[in-house]
């Protein structure tokens, strides 16, 4: 059987799409305290409806040993989806937190600063506000501060995530996520 380029490109192209597309979003949120090491990962988003809940990935202090605090932020979403972008390899996920009424609207990192010669973590917790103007966070590390929050999603809530993180370093000072941003969905 032969396939004319067209017929092929026509048979190929959307599988090629299917996850190239992004759902649709009006903005993106974020904080100007994330840390500065790492890559960003791939954008995720809800398929549906929008993020009620998250857990996070935090690494136990390791006492004399190299710390990264918060590896990975996975969210919740209404339709019963769970979505992460890159995670660290460290740590275990924690109990989920939901919005008592609404979805997730803003959020504030922690973030430890450059230690210089000493144990950097970069972000090591994060807190959220929901449509009621609750707040709910894990109080997971104390390093670092909580920087300001980020602006609130517009006539909209988070519906996708896209996180900064640092691979393994093999020798070295470890960090894991350093940043994250939030895409707001009406």
């Amino acid at each position: 059987m032969v396939f004319s380029i067209s017929s092929l490109l026509f048979l190929i192209l959307p599988y090629c799409l299917w996850n190239a597309e992004a759902r649709r979003y009006n903005s993106v949120i974020s904080v100007k305290n994330g840390g500065s090491w790492g890559k960003w990962g791939k954008p995720q988003f809800c398929s549906k409806g929008y993020a009620r809940g998250f857990s996070v990935k935090v690494e136990a202090d390791q006492g004399l040993w190299d710390d990264t605090g918060l590896n990975g932020i996975r969210l919740y979403c209404s339709n019963r989806e769970v979505i992460q972008s890159t995670t660290g390899p460290k740590g275990k996920w924690t109990k989920v937190k939901i919005c008592p009424k609404g979805n997730l609207v803003s959020f504030s990192l922690r973030v430890e600063s450059n230690q210089k010669e000493g144990d950097d973590t970069a972000a090591n917790n994060i807190q959220f506000t929901c449509q009621d103007g609750s707040v709910i966070a894990r109080h997971v590390t104390k390093r670092g501060h909580f920087g300001h929050w980020s602006h609130r999603c517009r006539s909209a809530s988070i519906c996708g995530i896209q996180t900064k993180v640092e691979a393994p370093q093999m020798k070295g000072d470890d960090t894991a996520l350093n940043d994250v941003k939030f895409f707001c969905c009406r």
